[in-house]
């Protein structure tokens, strides 16, 4: 039924509808608590496991109807009116009639009077549909799905971390963890029980509209990334009501697109699918993550929601998965609708029922799969226990989040959402991501005693920092601007002003999308009296298929703004990049003196930006991903084949800082490595100075053959992270063993092929040692 017709159907409503659909800023206001602390947790990890004897009780006590509705997710747009209200019309009409267990998104994206909901409005919301749920219907209460990706991003004040692409550059999975335990309180505090992360996709297709929501392109790093994460989300989530719900998305191969397109067919074999893409999901397993989302459209022509391999066997049966599966967006519906793969909706819901382990339908907008469901249990063509596996591990969940003790949001929470600690903790995030790539005769850090022009509305926005899938899917829209955040985020211009003590030298000079917005002899003017130029270049914001592209090129407005006045003056120039996939810089990188990475930071970028500009901080970032050269290079990675050419822009793991970094002594307790005796690497690093430096160091491995299945470019093995005084020397030590060197054969059975193994510290920097060992099978 039609959200309209509920609206104009309802006693409750004003006669016709009033609002102009423009959403207006949520005016709630709360005083942040500066600091609080968190329920102890736990060392043992709580995973979802077996099906407790009550919920099984439970379950036998339903109704087909009320099991079919405990499996379904519908969107919040269904239950706004017309003036952007809750409509309780339209709760009263899914809860009773068809029994709906779930609901997912935030009004702010479907029709709801706020463009971003505080914590309290958003509650009011999530509480007032509870208290249907539990007067009608099944009687059990809801549990809401929201996309708390990287902080509680749809909810006004809760601060936004970086990007999991920045997360991962890192190389510290403690911010992973961080960014997790914060979002979790924060989504809690909405009355939010449930949240759709972490994105455990590889960064492998640089076109991909997605990249940036990934922990990168390297499967150890994903899954160091990937357990922190899930255990900062749920940490002891049966027992610790500030925890949500993680989940692990989107299962599987997503982010390997065979076109680029958000939603395309991936074309992965089966052991490159278990070596590269699941290592990350498993390790989100082992954290505990009590749900996973399937993957949009197929792999290997495939369809995921249809395929008993990868529901059945690869996610239950190999990866030992417990918890609660649950489709993506309208994706058993869009069988029929984009794929083809159905006929009708009902062969669509039939066949993802029978043939996989799906337990709950994100349908979103329609009751076609609770109809469809019921009247196919009804004929007998999907059996009743096959619903009572799922509806159990539905219940099961419910019950793990206290949802049947204590079903609202607790007000305790409020207070707690934009913290200064919160802010600080993703400010340090921020500090240790940022990687800078190019420092050509010491043009960094500048100096405060230089004149220097900032240019390029990177620099002037929160929004650009944030990206997507912040205040709304798509980022705040121009008419919103970065008053959205109604002062919760600062820009790169606040940063500076905050370093500077006063206000930088700043012309816009260029649109996001490049268009020039300052006159050409304005800027001319200022940068011939300038030390130096610092250039803000990147995209705007994008999530999915809006995000879709053709070319890598960055936007040519800001290429030919660059070259332009890079031509006309000999000022050194800086480039700081902040975009969510590596954009072709083309012949950039010779022009500029200075690079730094600073992806898609947050809303609380501004300052750290600022601070590595300046030196206060000292860049330890390393590049995530590969960044390619040329456009050929949109796949390549260092899973690639050695033989083959791996030249790009900037390699996996590349990353410079300001100090004099001296590794030496590079030492392997065996030269041999064989199962069962792993051996130690140890290396000396020492900071020669000027500046204190936090130092990454990595640990890659490189078979120089491998017999009948070729070697990549390298694998990561281990890393960490040393800090170092001016003058220090510190030993760094890591174990190896040779189960790493496993690798999936096509026979899908783990094997080990002999032969010697570069064994690398830091390759491609300026730091890079190699020694080398013999495998033995």
């Amino acid at each position: 039924m039609a959200l309209q017709f509920l609206a104009e159907a309802s006693p409750t409503l004003p006669a016709h509808c009033t609002w102009d659909q423009k959403q207006e800023f949520d005016q709630e206001t709360w005083t942040p608590v500066v600091n609080y602390s968190y329920q102890p947790e736990s060392s043992q990890i709580q995973a979802p496991g077996a099906i407790d004897k009550d919920i099984l009780k439970m379950v036998r006590g339903l109704t087909l109807e009320e099991k079919v509705g405990q499996m379904t997710q519908i969107q919040v747009g269904q239950l706004m009116d017309c003036n952007g209200y809750l409509n309780m019309t339209a709760v009263d009409y899914w809860i009773d009639k068809y029994k709906v267990g779930s609901f997912l998104e935030t009004a702010g994206n479907h029709g709801g009077r706020y463009s971003l909901y505080s914590a309290k409005q958003f509650a009011n919301l999530t509480d007032s549909v509870q208290r249907v749920a539990l007067a009608k219907g099944a009687k059990i209460p809801i549990i809401w799905g929201l996309d708390s990706v990287r902080g509680a991003n749809y909810v006004k004040g809760a601060v936004i971390f970086p990007a999991g692409v920045a997360t991962a550059a890192t190389f510290n999975p403690q911010y992973a963890y961080d960014a997790g335990r914060i979002a979790a309180k924060d989504t809690r505090a909405a009355g939010v029980q449930w949240t759709f992360g972490p994105v455990l996709d590889l960064n492998v297709e640089k076109y991909w509209a997605r990249n940036y929501e990934s922990f990168g392109e390297d499967p150890f790093l994903a899954s160091k990334m990937a357990y922190s994460s899930v255990r900062g989300t749920q940490g002891d989530y049966k027992t610790d009501r500030t925890r949500v719900a993680a989940c692990m998305k989107h299962f599987i191969g997503y982010g390997a697109t065979f076109n680029g397109k958000d939603r395309s067919n991936r074309i992965i074999p089966d052991n490159w699918l278990m070596e590269y893409y699941a290592p990350a999901f498993q390790a989100a397993i082992s954290a505990g993550s009590a749900t996973a989302m399937t993957s949009y459209t197929s792999v290997n022509g495939e369809e995921i929601v249809q395929s008993e391999f990868y529901l059945k066997w690869l996610i239950r049966e190999q990866m030992k998965f417990k918890g609660m599966l649950v489709t993506d967006w309208q994706e058993i519906e869009s069988q029929h609708l984009m794929y083809g793969t159905s006929p009708n909706n009902s062969e669509s819901t039939r066949i993802s029922m029978q043939h996989t382990t799906i337990d709950m339908s994100m349908v979103p907008s329609d009751s076609f799969w609770s109809d469809d469901a019921l009247a196919l249990v009804k004929a007998g063509v999907i059996k009743e226990s096959r619903l009572d596996e799922s509806v159990a591990r539905v219940l099961q969940l419910k019950k793990d989040l206290g949802l049947f003790e204590q079903p609202y949001s607790d007000p305790a929470l409020l207070n707690l959402v934009g913290s200064p600690q919160d802010v600080e903790a993703a400010r340090n995030a921020v500090r240790e991501s940022i990687t800078l790539l190019k420092n050509a005769n010491g043009v960094l850090p500048l100096k405060t005693s230089e004149n220097v022009l900032f240019l390029g509305a990177g620099f002037n926005s929160t929004r650009y920092m944030s990206g997507g899938w912040n205040v709304h899917w798509q980022g705040p829209t121009e008419e919103e601007g970065d008053a959205v955040y109604a002062g919760f985020g600062d820009s790169v211009l606040k940063g500076l002003e905050t370093v500077l003590g006063q206000a930088p030298m700043y012309l816009e000079g260029f649109h996001i999308d490049g268009n020039v917005t300052t006159d050409a002899a304005t800027v001319l003017a200022a940068a011939q009296k300038a030390d130096k130029i610092v250039i803000a270049v990147g995209e705007h914001t994008y999530a999915e298929i809006p995000g879709d592209i053709n070319e890598l090129d960055l936007y040519p407005g800001q290429l030919e703004f660059v070259r332009n006045l890079a031509s006309q003056t000999s000022v050194p120039v800086v480039l700081v990049l902040i975009e969510g996939r590596p954009r072709l810089l083309n012949d950039l990188p010779d022009l500029a003196s200075g690079i730094i990475n600073a992806y898609l930071p947050g809303a609380y970028g501004g300052l750290p930006i600022a601070e590595v500009l300046y030196g206060k901080v000292n860049p330890s970032g390393r590049q995530p991903f590969t960044y390619p050269k040329y456009e050929f290079q949109h796949t390549t990675t260092i899973l690639q084949g050695q033989w083959n050419e791996y030249l790009p822009q900037w390699q996996f793991g590349f990353g410079l800082g300001y100090s004099d970094i001296k590794y030496s002594n590079l030492k392997t307790s065996s030269d041999s490595l064989s199962p069962g005796k792993p051996i130690t690497v140890s290396v000396s690093v020492t900071n020669n100075g000027p500046y204190p430096q936090l130092e990454p160091v990595l640990l890659s491995t490189r078979q120089q053959y491998r017999r009948y299945y070729q070697p990549e470019v390298h694998r990561l093995r281990a890393f960490t992270k040393v800090q170092l005084a001016v003058g220090e020397t510190k030993q760094v030590s890591f174990d190896l063993a040779a189960e790493e060197m496993e690798f999936w054969a096509r026979d899908l059975k783990k094997r080990i092929e002999p032969g010697a193994v570069n064994v690398t510290l830091n390759p491609w920097t300026p730091n890079e040692l190699v020694t080398v060992v013999d495998l033995y099978a």
